[in-house]
């Protein structure tokens, strides 16, 4: 991991991706989190403030990067729910099969390498009838910018610790085999267009 990755990226993703309207989507989705909970891409811990301790029994917190887990201790110390941290990809996730009720992913999604991978891991640990609660930013439907998406793509992956901008999180759900129980998409409202398109909801492993 270069210096870049390790000591200045884990700042910059933590201030990008805390801006108010992002927060005000994670603060949509995360209370409904219940039982034991896998939080893909932990980050510095930006979720942690919106966790219900009456219905989360444990919180593991998956987060590859060390800049992010240091980032993170302070959160982690203070947290309204009991907290295992997991240092390991999205790819690879070292739980059992089906010992989880709820899968988080807020804005982790287009950073994942293998994001397929990601997908059936999570499909994998999730309980049949275990719900991925999710907010992601992706491909826009306007071709004009879609088409800007993928021309700064390319760019954007290098500065963004690999942020992919034209990802579809709804097609990446589906095909690991979960079903859209609800979504919601449309821009985040003072951000620019290119990587403000957002779908949120709620998808669930068939049981």
């Amino acid at each position: 991991m270069s210096f870049y990755e390790d000591h200045i990226l884990p700042h910059v993703v933590t201030a990008a991706c805390g801006c108010g309207q992002i927060m005000k989507k994670r603060s949509q989705i995360v209370p409904e989190a219940s039982g034991a909970v896998l939080e893909v891409g932990f980050g510095a811990g930006p979720n942690l403030q919106f966790y219900d301790p009456a219905r989360v029994t444990k919180l593991y917190a998956l987060e590859p990067s060390a800049g992010m887990r240091r980032k993170a201790a302070d959160a982690i110390a203070s947290a309204p729910v009991p907290v295992e941290v997991l240092d390991a990809p999205g790819e690879a996730v070292p739980l059992d099969s089906a010992s989880v009720d709820s899968v988080i992913l807020t804005f982790t999604a287009c950073t994942i390498p293998d994001v397929a991978s990601a997908m059936a891991e999570m499909a994998r640990v999730l309980k049949p009838g275990g719900q991925v609660l999710f907010a992601e930013h992706g491909a826009s439907p306007d071709a004009g910018i879609a088409r800007w998406q993928g021309r700064i793509e390319p760019v954007w992956k290098v500065l963004a610790g690999g942020c992919h901008l034209t990802r579809r999180p709804d097609a990446l759900l589906q095909a690991a085999g979960f079903e859209m129980e609800r979504m919601e998409t449309g821009y985040i409202p003072r951000t620019p267009k290119i990587a403000g398109f957002v779908y949120s909801g709620r998808a669930i492993r068939p049981a």
